[in-house]
């Protein structure tokens, strides 16, 4: 616990980077740091000061990262969103709140490059989110400096709320040590700040009126090459968002013609399962306060693209603004986000545009939390409207999330427990419930789920990839932590996972079982290698691409896979998955190699590939996926950025490039220029492209 230091506006410091400004005379110092990684609660090996303090309107924070090798700092990015953490670098996490679940997280390097995200329900990180604030950094003789200002007004917070969770993170990445204030336990994800330390005294501040608006103007031009006199198609559009904070922790926000010319391109993904693919939330308006409308708890959402832990959500924003595959322009809307008397509230309802299908349609969700005992919440939620407008849809749940740090020991343990059901046009097994324990600590962790989604559960504005299921599953895990100096390994670690998929009569259609061992070096590299057993009936043919057919039938096959990583902090680095050999009745082998180069801060470029190729009774089929991600860095507030993918089976290659400069903090101008062609053999044809150009500007008031 500390205690922020108040000083008056008159003696805010410049954001320079430059510690001399006598305000920070009157900060509060930290200096008691330890090691989460490599040695957790072992004094740090290199000492760090870190001084708080805040005026009416800002949080203030500087840092001088003492070096003993100043000229070892490791630097691989400096632009605004990038890799910051695969460098040294710092990081805090405010949780105005003290929800000690939901969190605000920026970092920024020795270079200058900045981020910021949000970490919700100790589990999600959306990095997507961005916030104003301002931090310049620079590398001094004996390490490096940086200086931080934070806005009462780019955050949410409890009013009369005088303590806040708060954490501090170095790392010093050649070392791969982490450094802590508070919370030290390398069991718990880095995502997770349960045990986040506690800042008092942060009393007496404001924000203004409380109210940004941020009017925008897009110029685009689109031409579309495979229409004989197509002309440039040029428009302009206005457009803004608003956001109002009716309270220090309840927020309202309007938009009218969103934007998203800035959300980046998706990954692409070759399907070759009888799964729908999930992909995660980038743009900016839904990753607002997205943290609000986080229902069911940390054991159904382990990641994101796990297809079955994903099954059967409530409410999945990508699906406003997307009717059978196709974009659909937003006219405007309108959220309800925060925390008003210690009750979380997430209200959303947008107005889509009409489709050549369908006229336009409103679509709503509410969302409200309330704590209970200990660090617990319960919740309510609820979604109307089915963006296709082919049905009346709705959704009705509550959830329980459970979490004690007390009773074993010291040890955490979790449980999370959910009811949902939904109302359309069809009736029964229209529901979903699921109960999920876990024990995530340190040498012993293990974590169990039941799940059951009901053949017509259908979340129009959710996301359901297999109905008609029970799952149960299964993890236990056991750590072997190494210390000391001259050791190779960091940690070793053996993991099993027992993953059972019945119908709802309690009939086996799936069953996954593995057996894993990691291997992690004291330099940042890692290995792992698995060995599954899985068990797949299929009541109807499956087809893969190219018309090749699986028949019916229950298949049960074994096969290996290997993930092996070059630390990341290298300027070369190298990471490659390889599954082998049985798939189905037939075998199966896939390799995805991915190559980072980073020479230095100024320029990042990952080259990647995803080739599976499968032999099949019934015929073949080979896939290649292929990206260029390359960004160069000009300043840490101006970068350009190109993305450029193509996959075999489809034949079609994307383009984008986006220059994006911030002028000034919450204001800038985005380029954008999207490519998309087909390339069947050796013929390259141009489709469409788009350029776009958006000005921005921030109105704080």
């Amino acid at each position: 616990m500390a205690r922020a230091a108040r000083i008056s506006t008159t003696e805010a410091p410049t954001i320079d980077a430059d510690l001399s400004d006598p305000g920070w005379a009157k900060a509060t110092v930290i200096t008691d740091f330890k090691q989460r990684e490599p040695n957790p609660g072992a004094p740090p090996t290199e000492r760090t000061v870190l001084r708080i303090m805040y005026d009416d309107s800002n949080f203030y924070l500087s840092v001088y990262a003492y070096d003993s090798e100043p000229d070892q700092l490791i630097v691989r990015s400096m632009s605004r969103d990038g890799e910051v953490n695969q460098g040294d670098h710092i990081e805090i996490t405010l949780d105005p709140g003290l929800t000690l679940r939901n969190a605000y997280a920026f970092r920024i390097g020795p270079a200058g490059g900045r981020w910021d995200g949000l970490r919700l329900n100790n589990l999600q990180e959306l990095p997507e989110w961005n916030a104003i604030w301002e931090a310049r950094a620079r590398r001094v003789p004996d390490g490096w400096v940086t200086e931080i200002a934070i806005p009462f007004s780019s955050i949410s917070y409890v009013p009369g709320q005088t303590s806040w969770g708060f954490d501090f993170t170095r790392n010093i990445r050649r070392k791969t040590e982490i450094v802590r204030w508070s919370s030290v336990n390398p069991a718990l994800p880095i995502t997770d700040v349960s045990e986040a330390g506690t800042l008092t005294g942060i009393e007496g501040v404001n924000q203004g009126l409380g109210l940004d608006v941020v009017p925008y103007v897009v110029f685009r031009a689109k031409h579309d090459w495979s229409v004989t006199g197509d002309g440039a198609g040029v428009s302009a559009t206005a457009g803004g968002n608003a956001f109002y904070k009716i309270t220090p922790g309840l927020t309202g926000t309007v938009t009218v013609n969103p934007d998203f010319s800035d959300a980046p391109l998706d990954v692409r993904e070759v399907n070759t399962t009888r799964f729908s693919l999930f992909f995660p939330e980038t743009r900016a308006f839904f990753l607002q306060d997205a943290g609000a409308f986080e229902f069911g708890g940390r054991s159904f959402r382990r990641s994101n693209f796990d297809r079955q832990n994903n099954n059967a959500l409530p409410f999945f924003t990508r699906n406003i603004g997307l009717v059978g595959g196709r974009p659909v322009s937003l006219v405007g809307g309108g959220k309800l986000s925060g925390e008003y008397g210690g009750v979380g509230i997430g209200a959303l309802s947008v107005l889509t545009d009409a489709t050549p299908t369908s006229p336009g349609q409103v679509l709503s969700v509410a969302r409200v939390t309330v704590p209970a005992f200990s660090q617990s919440r319960g919740g309510l939620i609820f979604t109307n409207g089915d963006p296709t407008g082919k049905s009346r849809n709705s959704v009705a749940g509550f959830d329980f999330q459970y979490r004690d740090d007390t009773t074993f020991g010291g040890n955490t343990f979790q449980a999370d427990a959910y009811y949902e059901r939904s109302f359309s046009n069809t009736d029964g097994q229209d529901d979903s419930y699921a109960l999920g324990f876990n024990y995530p600590n340190e040498p012993f962790s293990t974590e169990f789920y039941f799940k059951t989604v009901g053949q017509n559960f259908t979340p129009a504005l959710g996301f359901v990839n297999r109905p008609g299921i029970r799952v149960y599953d299964g993890t236990l895990r056991y750590l072997w932590r190494y210390r000391g100096p001259g050791t190779f390994l960091r940690t070793v670690a053996v993991d099993t996972q027992h993953t059972v998929t019945t119908n709802l009569s309690g009939r086996i259609d799936t069953r996954d079982e593995a057996l894993q061992v990691q291997f992690t070096t004291t330099s940042d590299h890692s290995f792992y290698a698995t060995v599954r057993n899985n068990f797949d009936r299929l009541v109807k043919p499956f087809v893969l691409p190219h018309n090749v057919i699986i028949p019916a039938g229950a298949y049960t096959w074994n096969n290996f896979n290997t993930h092996t990583q070059i630390s990341r902090s290298l300027p070369w680095s190298v990471h490659v998955d390889v599954i082998c050999c049985d798939y189905y009745n037939g075998d199966m082998l896939r390799v995805s190699p991915d190559l980072r180069f980073r020479p230095s801060e100024y320029l990042e470029m990952n080259l990647s590939y995803d080739g599976q190729f499968i032999h099949l009774p019934g015929g073949s089929v080979n896939i290649n996926v292929f990206t260029v991600d390359g960004l160069i860095n000009f300043t840490p507030d101006m970068q350009f950025a190109i993305q450029a993918q193509f996959d075999n089976i489809s034949e079609s290659f994307g383009f984008l490039g986006r220059f994006r400069w911030e002028f000034r903090p919450g204001s800038e101008i985005l380029i954008a220029l999207g490519q998309s062609a087909l390339i069947p053999g050796t013929d390259f044809q141009f489709q469409t492209t788009a350029l776009s150009v958006r000005i921005g500007h921030t109105l704080r008031f």
